[in-house]
């Protein structure tokens, strides 16, 4: 039994659900604000030693010792060094020890690009005396998830223990695969649903777009983003479109808290005997625990935010928008992901063409790309219409709309649209590469995709 008389007491209990709309209408920006169109990226990469397998959680704690002392500040959990942090942003590590850069939004996502090139020369000098390489590529090449810890935090233990219960691959998306984001204002509720509605629409196809990640356990597959397969078989309670309401009707902040209200919570967290300290909730959804408590525990706004986070869906909501599922990619391409998005995102016109395209795909449709993408990528058919001319059409509008911006960021999509007009991936690439120009050696994959 836990010693509730060393807990410390809790503060912002939640007494009603009305409180849980507050994180979300906390996210509603200005106009001027949102007119200035900034965009958040987070960016994770693949630690690997030079034998191609991956680097450990203490090899890459001798990289962020090296590193930290170019202006950073440390973060540690229960004595754990799990980051570093300074004025542009943070770096985490996730639970196979893959490191994510999480940059403050910007209004230029150029800027951005020559922040993240000086940040990838820098971490692979860091990481030369400590024998790690980075890579920009979506999955571990060589080593699977059963030889890869994790790293010492207490979330990821209690997640490793709950998701292989309900699914057969989480184990992979937590400690093999590496991932971009991108994160995005809204003005209003209105706003933000309708962000929300038409991202999650393209998503598949737009993770399909940067599929990069077809060679595992040292052997070409039959996926084209193995990364993107792993979350097919995470946890169906927590990953995917949402709900098939978004697509068919008005969709709210009251829909979408009712969606998150039934899913089961892994864990809480508590402050005990001086620390912080993950609590195993024995699998009780949010609903339940609002209303009854759970072991003389009570909801409280932490509590809410952490079951926000660890719902997993293609694009997801906290006090902005989140879109997700894209792999990891090569210093060309890093910047694409979120400069496609942002423009289309914050331009009205831009989403209406690309609505008007789509108008006759309903939520099985996107299912249904969602389920096939990872395997074919852009290589293929839905309702008689090739994907890559989808593809080809959604790059078209967001290059031109980002011209309209006036700040070169359109220069950012050229690698992709040399991609698309070819109808291809990043995988498809390597996939040739691997065929013949590399005669399935992993170490020339390996080298092809160090981030320098």
């Amino acid at each position: 039994m836990l010693n509730h008389a060393k807990v410390k007491l809790q503060e912002n209990i939640i007494t009603n659900e009305q409180q849980l709309f507050e994180v979300f209408f906390s996210g509603i920006k200005t106009a001027e604000i949102v007119s200035k169109k900034q965009t958040g990226v987070e960016f994770e990469k693949l630690p690997v030693k030079y034998d191609y397998t991956a680097a450990s959680y203490y090899d890459v704690v001798k990289f962020l010792q090296l590193y930290k002392k170019n202006n950073t500040l440390p973060v540690y959990e229960n004595n754990a060094l799990l980051g570093l942090s300074n004025k542009n942003g943070i770096i985490s590590l996730e639970p196979g020890s893959q490191t994510e850069l999480s940059l403050f939004p910007s209004g230029n996502l150029c800027d951005v690009k020559k922040y993240l090139d000086i940040y990838n020369k820098e971490t692979a000098e860091a990481a030369q005396k400590p024998g790690i390489c980075w890579l920009g590529y979506g999955i571990q090449p060589v080593s699977t998830y059963d030889e890869i810890n994790i790293i010492p935090k207490k979330r990821y233990e209690y997640m490793t223990k709950y998701l292989p219960s309900v699914a057969k691959k989480p184990l992979i998306m937590m400690r093999e695969t590496a991932g971009i984001q991108a994160s995005f204002d809204y003005s209003s509720e209105h706003d933000a649903i309708r962000k929300f509605s038409f991202a999650l629409k393209l998503s598949p196809i737009v993770s399909a777009m940067f599929a990069n990640s077809p060679v595992r356990n040292g052997r070409l597959t039959n996926y084209k983003s193995n990364r993107a397969a792993s979350w097919l078989e995470t946890d169906n309670d927590r990953c995917g479109l949402v709900s098939k309401k978004v697509f068919e009707s008005y969709f709210s902040f009251a829909d979408y808290i009712q969606v998150l209200l039934d899913v089961p919570m892994i864990f809480i967290e508590r402050y005990i005997d001086g620390k912080n300290t993950a609590i195993k909730t024995d699998n009780i959804t949010f609903r339940q625990f609002l209303k009854n408590g759970w072991q003389g525990f009570y909801a409280n706004k932490q509590d809410w935010e952490t079951h926000i986070s660890l719902y997993f869906t293609d694009v997801r909501f906290k006090s902005y928008i989140e879109i997700r599922n894209h792999d990891n990619q090569k210093s060309d391409l890093i910047c694409a992901v979120p400069a496609l998005w942002k423009g289309l995102i914050y331009n009205d016109s831009a989403m209406e063409e690309i609505e008007n395209m789509l108008k006759s795909f309903v939520y099985e449709d996107f299912e249904y790309l969602r389920q096939q993408t990872p395997k074919y990528g852009l290589d293929f058919e839905i309702k008689n219409i090739h994907l890559k001319d989808i593809a080809k059409e959604i790059v078209k509008v967001s290059y031109n709309s980002l011209k309209s911006y006036g700040k070169s960021e359109e220069i950012l999509l050229e690698s992709l649209r040399e991609l698309v007009c070819k109808g291809i991936t990043p995988a498809d690439v390597i996939i040739n590469k691997w065929e013949n120009d590399w005669n399935k050696d992993v170490s020339k994959l390996v080298e092809y995709s160090i981030l320098k």
